[in-house]
Parts: C-alpha cells; structure tokens; sequence
C-alpha cells in the first residue's frame, strides 16, 4: 500500500516539522506580532496557512505518487540507443540492461537499491518523503521543494519583525529570547538548506539534467577533454523545452504537482541529436 510510505521515521519527522513551523508561526510570531484578531494578523495567518497547505499537499502527491518503474515488457528502441550512442548502431548487444532486474533499461533509468527496482528518469531516493524521486513525481517533488522554501522565509521575516517589535521590558524574559533565538535559527537554517535544494533544482531542471546524470556528465566531460573532445548533454535542448518537460506547456500549471498531464511513458526523450 503506498500509504505505508508515511509509516517512516523520516516522513513523520517533515510531518512533526511542519506542524511545529506552522503553530510558532501563527499562535506565537503573529500574535506576538500584530495579534490573530486585527485584520493584519488575519491576513498573514490566511497567507501562511494557504503556503503550508499547499507545502502538505506536495508533500503528500510526493509520498503517495510511484516514480514510474520500467515495466517487464519493455523492449530496447534500437533507433534511439543509436542517437544516444552511436557505437550501439549496428551492436544491439551494447544496449544497456540491468544486471540486478535482468531486463532492458530505457535512457535515464536507474537502479534504485532501496527500492530495488529500476526507475524510470531516476533523480535519487528521497530519504525524506520515503519514495524515490522520478520521472511520475520530480514535479510534485520540484513543487513542494519551492513552497516550503517560500513558507520557510515568510516564517523567518515574520519572525524577525516580531522579535524587533516586541517589548521585553518585562520579568522572566531569559526564556523568552531563548526560544526567539533557537526559532530564528531553526527557521534560518531551514530556509538556506530548502533555497540551496530548490536552486540546485532549478539548475538541474533547464539543462533537463537529475542529479545522476549531472554526476556521470561530469565524468564523462572530464573523459572528453582528456581526449580531445567537447561533451554535451545529450537531452539538453533549450532552456523552455527543459523547463516545458518537466513541469509542462501551461505555465499556469507549473505551480500545481497533480498536472503532469504533459508525461508520456518515460521510455524515450527528445535529444539534441533530433532536434
């Protein structure tokens, strides 16, 4: 069942974060803030509240939502091993097959050891959502990275103007400072690790690159050069097609990790050869 997935110490320590980031943010920063019950405090409780609801919706599409496997029939595409390596033209034997699922793997499967499957356009296995990021959920997985990094810094600037306008002329404060302190760097350092995962992304998304094949396109530049030659990453269109293929034509579906309507099988891609 893939509800199962959410039975993970790791899934339920996002769940746990979340819902803490969530309570500090609205019964304590803006009510310490401008208050829950003016119209300010209302407005910012709504906006932060919408962010995290759509950062648990991602999350979720993101858990739920399988990778997409390589099927068992699936049948080696000679014409496009060729494009995509040329010595595999006429020597159907050099077509790739994985030695663990003894059957054939299309371009940009992986062989996920903790899942122990191939996946289809394999990035890596998210510890964090307990499912591997793939071609059927990178979308889903790029959307929920972008929210959470948004609701991550709306929580840190509410945070800290909260800290500058509170008074704490009063007694006790000591523990008061501390928790504003830990908040701040928890939140802090929250939102530089998300805007760090979420750039490294946006990098990967409009050169149509995961992070596997960013990690084997470096050595295979560093291969080329030794020898003489240029390498190009062979699925490296342009810079709307990249960001067309994985989050799809309509930008106004962009922002919305259930439209993948755009997908087709994950077997084949387009390269820069075809194109």
């Amino acid at each position: 069942m893939k509800w199962n997935r959410f039975a993970s110490i790791p899934v339920c320590g996002v769940l746990m974060v979340m819902g803490v980031v969530y309570y500090i943010t609205i019964f304590i920063f803006i009510e310490d803030w401008v208050g829950l019950a003016t119209s300010a405090g209302t407005l910012n409780a709504v906006i932060f509240t919408f962010m995290a609801a759509l950062s648990l919706f991602s999350f979720a599409v993101s858990v739920l939502t399988d990778p997409g496997y390589v099927p068992s029939s699936s049948a080696p595409d000679v014409e496009a091993a060729a494009v995509l390596d040329p010595k595999t033209q006429n020597d159907s034997s050099q077509l790739r097959q994985c030695e663990k699922c003894a059957r054939y793997k299309p371009p940009r499967a992986h062989h996920c050891r903790v899942c122990r499957v191939c996946v289809l356009r394999m990035d890596h296995h998210c510890l964090w959502i307990n499912n591997c990021v793939g071609y059927w959920n990178y979308k889903a997985f790029i959307v929920l990275v972008f929210y959470a990094t948004a609701a991550s810094i709306y929580s840190t600037v509410v945070m800290m103007i909260s800290s500058i306008h509170k008074d704490w002329d009063f007694a006790e404060v000591l523990p008061f400072k501390i928790f504003y302190i830990l908040s701040g760097a928890m939140m802090a350092g929250l939102s530089i690790t998300l805007g760090t995962l979420l750039g490294w992304h946006i990098y990967l998304i409009t050169r149509n690159m995961t992070t596997i094949e960013y990690h084997e396109g470096t050595r295979a530049a560093w291969l080329a050069k030794k020898s003489g030659q240029i390498y190009r990453h062979p699925f490296n269109i342009t810079v709307y097609a990249n960001i067309s293929s994985v989050l799809g034509p309509n930008m106004l579906k962009w922002f919305c990790p259930t439209a993948v309507s755009h997908l087709k099988d994950g077997m084949s891609f387009p390269t820069s050869h075809q194109s």
